[in-house]
């Protein structure tokens, strides 16, 4: 996420994050100094050789960030003769302009991207603009392969709306060995053995390993808020199961349509699967959804009742 902004990275090119907090810590701009004061981090991407774009593809990039969270996006551009063109110029003293440049190893004709928010906003905006860029600026080559495992996900994270941890990847993924003892004290801090497969930016396939020791289930249950009753009734055949002795297990789940659809340099995974459907779902080839006969429903226990009107 640091360097990509992403948790499935295309790596067929660089323009890496570049985190400049430090560097614009005490600086008078309020974007990135109210973006610091909240817990939040300045980063910034580097689109190399790209200081002469026009004014109207940058507005188009700012309002393409806006649909990933931006309130608005900071760019600075590096003429040839050194001198800076930036959108917040005036509100930084030269030596902190320059100390930025630096920080990004910024260098005459590049142009310099900043979004300033809590870092999953920032990391969200940064990672997609990565990827926009790329795409107007011809770096994603078909023919280029670029293979990486993800692995230490985080096991939980903290839900705002439910104000408590929730599971990343599922209840059951068993934690990092030596991260166990922190699940009561830093849950946030348990990494997960849980691994993705990527390929130029698309997750191939992913899995986990389970969890197959009863007293770490309990204590996983516990910190997602579950009741011990609670957990008894709904996964208490799970529980017991752990009584008589589980083999360590994992798994991975994996997407041959989509290595396909890369092999082949299609576009959408509608290109390459059997049966693809449109996007109300509908199958045109088969024509499905359609009527059934009723020995059908009556077969599956399934009654068919009018909508009563209002």
């Amino acid at each position: 996420m640091d360097r990509f902004g992403s948790d499935k990275p295309d790596m067929r090119f660089g323009m890496e994050l570049k985190n400049v907090s430090e560097t614009v810590k005490g600086c008078e701009f309020v974007v990135f100094k109210s973006a610091l004061e909240n817990g939040g981090s300045v980063r910034g991407i580097n689109a190399e050789g790209q200081a002469a774009m026009p004014r109207k593809k940058i507005d188009a990039l700012v309002e393409y960030a806006k649909g990933f969270g931006a309130r608005g996006l900071a760019y600075l551009a590096i003429h040839e003769d050194g001198s800076y063109k930036c959108s917040f110029g005036k509100f930084m003293k030269e030596e902190e302009l320059d100390a930025l440049v630096k920080a990004m190893d910024g260098k005459p004709g590049d142009l310099l991207f900043f979004a300033a928010d809590k870092d999953k906003v920032v990391f969200d905006v940064l990672g997609n603009l990565r990827l926009e860029l790329a795409r107007q600026l011809d770096l994603l080559k078909k023919d280029d392969f670029k293979f990486l495992w993800v692995t230490e996900f985080p096991l939980l994270e903290y839900s705002e709306e439910e104000k408590r941890y929730v599971a990343m990847h599922h209840p059951f993924t068993m934690p990092m060995d030596e991260d166990i003892p922190l699940i009561d004290t830093n849950p946030g801090a348990v990494r997960a053995k849980a691994y993705d497969i990527v390929l130029n930016g698309t997750e191939l396939g992913g899995g986990s390993v389970r969890i197959h020791q009863g007293d770490i289930q309990s204590r996983m249950f516990e910190v997602l808020g579950f009741t011990e009753e609670r957990a008894s009734e709904q996964f208490g055949f799970l529980l017991d199961a752990f009584k008589y002795g589980v083999p360590p297990h994992a798994g991975l789940a994996y997407g041959l349509d989509r290595v396909v659809m890369l092999m082949v340099g299609a576009d959408s995974i509608r290109d390459v699967i059997a049966f693809p459907k449109v996007k109300d779902a509908s199958c045109l080839m088969m024509e499905a959804p359609a009527g059934v006969e009723g020995k059908q429903l009556e077969e599956l226990h399934i009654a068919v009742t009018k909508e009563k009107e209002e």
